[in-house]
């Protein structure tokens, strides 16, 4: 692989524009550099940070590659920014085995564009009922443990799960959602649900959950994830487990930091998601609990649907947007230009934080002379419009259509190698 140029780039929004020499996957110089031979990536004073991870995408595959592919998945995260992504298990076959987790990281290595790790169900079939094949999985790699689309409700199969992830040294990611206080719901219980007629999905369904499983991760010892929070009540509980030493750590979803209930007055599906939009103060409190820690990183949860998932009445669509290359211009928007987040926080939430929760060596790295070359360029100025059919998913259904969003994606990087630039696919 020829050497590499990023010229004129400031790392991490400080300073004046230097130049980065990438060579065999790692940065090899930061400063004025020459060197005939390597190729060179304009910067043009864009900010470089590290590459993105996302710790919750939804790619589909296998089972239902009409909507998404780990191809077509890995390319939009490519193009988000993105150097790494965890791949939920509710896939037909569930990823709750060692065969189907094997897969699904062969397909990722073969397609080359990101790192794509698989999420291991936590039990057989994600029905709550027996735990799944945790000690295997984790033989072959498995780092992140999840029933996304469930909730392991049962608090003996939680606790246990927490217990065996302790000895394993892995992560149990819990999709926080008290079956019994949603049954039949479609909005956030509420005055706008009230207005609709459409039945109400309490805060208290979520936020409950979560005060169990961070008591049952305080006494196991063990490490607990929380899946998308989206309600005041649940930062709440973050900050009272935090403080009192619980190993818990938490995402938010870049919708869930911009839309709120108000978007459901249309009654128009592609807004339906689980957990759903929120009010305004919810909104607030999460922004605020992510710029403080409270909340440690954001998570897309990438939810490709075929059209006729989502184009049909709202109580038979099936909940979920699509997220990976909107994520970033959503942070910018709701976060860099309110003042809650610098770049470096940018670098926290959406690259450092998320590898360091799944463990990985190689991502979240300083940009420093020694580390992985696993980058992303972003133009801060850069305003652009979105257009789901133009996006590198098979699926469509983004609640952004139309909006223009700030910041974009320049290039990425990953081991030194660009997988996108200029909006395309490199190669």
């Amino acid at each position: 692989m020829k050497p590499l140029i990023l010229k004129g780039v400031r790392p991490y929004g400080e300073g004046d524009p230097a130049d980065v020499l990438i060579r065999d996957g790692v940065i090899a110089a930061i400063g004025s550099v020459e060197d005939e031979g390597a190729d060179v990536v304009e910067g043009d004073g864009a900010v470089l940070l590290p590459g993105f991870v996302d710790l919750h995408t939804h790619l589909r595959e296998p089972g239902r590659e009409d909507t998404e592919t780990i191809a077509t998945g890995s390319a939009a995260a490519a193009l988000g920014g993105y150097t790494a992504v965890f791949a939920m298990a509710n896939t037909n076959p569930v990823a709750d085995n060692e065969v189907v987790v094997a897969h699904v990281a062969r397909r990722g290595r073969e397609v080359g564009l990101v790192d794509v790790h698989p999420v291991g169900a936590v039990t057989v079939g994600l029905e709550g009922v027996k735990l799944a094949e945790l000690g295997t999985m984790a033989k072959a790699g498995v780092r992140v443990f999840s029933d996304d689309g469930h909730c392991v409700h049962d608090p003996l199969i939680m606790r246990r799960a927490l217990e065996y992830s302790k000895a394993l040294d892995v992560v149990i990611a819990q999709h926080a959602e008290e079956p019994r206080l949603t049954v039949g719901a479609q909005a956030h219980e509420g005055e706008q649900a009230s207005r609709l007629g459409l039945q109400g999905w309490p805060a208290a369904a979520e936020e409950s959950i979560v005060a169990r499983d961070c008591l049952l991760a305080l006494h196991a010892g063990a490490r607990l994830h929380v899946c998308h929070v989206s309600t005041t009540g649940t930062a709440d509980v973050l900050r009272w487990a935090k403080d009192r030493g619980t190993e818990v750590s938490a995402e938010v979803t870049p919708h869930h930091l911009l839309l709120t209930d108000e978007r459901l007055a249309t009654y128009d599906p592609v807004n339906k998601v689980n957990p759903p939009l929120r009010t305004a103060a919810d909104v607030e409190v999460l922004r605020r609990a992510l710029a403080e820690g409270v909340i440690d990183c954001v998570a897309t949860d990438h939810a490709p649907h075929a059209v006729q998932d989502k184009d049909c009445e709202w109580s038979a669509a099936r909940p979920g947007m699509l997220g990976l290359q909107t994520a970033l211009s959503i942070v910018v928007e709701t976060m860099v230009r309110t003042g809650l987040l610098d770049w470096r926080g940018v670098a926290r939430v959406m690259s450092e934080r998320p590898a360091e929760i799944a463990g990985l060596p190689d991502q979240g790295r300083p940009i420093e002379v020694g580390e992985p070359a696993n980058l992303t360029l972003v133009d801060p100025d850069a305003t652009w419009t979105v257009r789901g059919a133009e996006f590198a998913s098979i699926a469509a259904n983004t609640p952004f259509e139309g909006m223009e969003l700030p910041g974009a994606v320049v290039a990425t990087l990953l081991r030194g190698r660009v997988t996108a630039r200029g909006g395309r696919i490199a190669g």
